[in-house]
């Protein structure tokens, strides 16, 4: 009799075993897909070209993360209970690891939605060039209007004008994809100059241009003090760099830590299955 209760609860206690056993192999296999899906969602997040892809993949990685921590927190007592050290030791290396890789992470999926590079290049490519073309044509008007004494004076000023706010708009793309701050300066700097040297240009159309076509050079001016406004602007954006920043933490910094996280996630998952082959033996 007593043998045969023995008997049972062996049984029972066996059952119980690999209940827990399966249950922790589950939770290990899941717990390392949801990593890797959130790494996977987070470099996307940093890679997309649109603000609404930045959000959508963000929050793909927020969610694959909680996962990843609602896993470990259900697996750490079933490792517990089946008393094995060799993986409890295992998930708390990755628990460590993990702390490191979440906290860098949130940093590149906070930047990464920012966009304030791409939003710079919308600036760049967008308003600022309509502005650029708009003080070209404004001037090509009021050129139309003028003597042919002055004609050649104002042709030399308006050329001067124009290419000052051509090179500009060439410093803008540099600018914006630049991540060194002294880089940025000197780029600053030298756009700096180039827009004195255009409103100079302007000063001086307004002495040789005749009364009827000071509508038109009024015109241009609005176009030149908007388009410096976007340049302002862009590289108030540029500056923050949060799309340079964030991808250069993905590339140099994240795939040391992934890849440590998926090391321990990996050698725990072969450690569980072993214990399920040693148990049936």
């Amino acid at each position: 009799m007593i043998a045969a209760l023995g008997l049972v609860f062996g049984c029972s206690g066996c059952r119980n075993f690999f209940t827990q056993i399966d249950e922790s192999r589950r939770l290990a296999a899941d717990l390392h897909l949801q990593f890797t899906q959130a790494a996977d969602a987070s470099n996307r997040a940093v890679m997309a070209d649109t603000d609404e892809m930045s959000s959508a993949f963000a929050g793909d990685a927020e969610k694959a993360l909680k996962i990843v921590e609602s896993d470990t927190a259900a697996l750490l007592p079933l490792l517990s209970n089946l008393k094995l050290s060799n993986e409890l030791q295992l998930l708390e290396d990755f628990g460590k690891r993990f702390a490191e890789y979440r906290e860098l992470d949130r940093t590149i999926l906070t930047l990464a939605v920012e966009n304030t590079n791409l939003e710079a290049q919308r600036l760049a490519f967008g308003p600022g060039r309509e502005a650029a073309d708009n003080f070209r044509d404004s001037l090509g008007v009021v050129a139309s209007g003028v003597s042919p004494r002055d004609r050649c004076a104002v042709d030399g000023l308006i050329a001067k004008a124009i290419l000052a706010v051509r090179e500009t708009q060439v410093l803008l793309a540099p600018h914006i994809a630049e991540p060194n701050d002294d880089a940025m300066s000197g780029m600053e700097r030298e756009m700096a100059s180039l827009t004195k040297t255009a409103q100079a240009a302007v000063t001086s159309l307004t002495q040789l241009v005749p009364g009827a076509e000071r509508p038109g050079l009024a015109t241009a001016l609005s176009a030149l003090d908007r388009f410096q406004d976007i340049c302002r602007r862009i590289v108030a954006l540029s500056r923050r760099n949060t799309n340079v920043r964030s991808l250069e933490l993905s590339l140099r910094t994240k795939p040391a830590l992934t890849a440590a996280c998926d090391q321990s996630l990996r050698a725990l998952q072969d450690l569980l299955a072993k214990e399920n082959i040693k148990a049936t033996r």
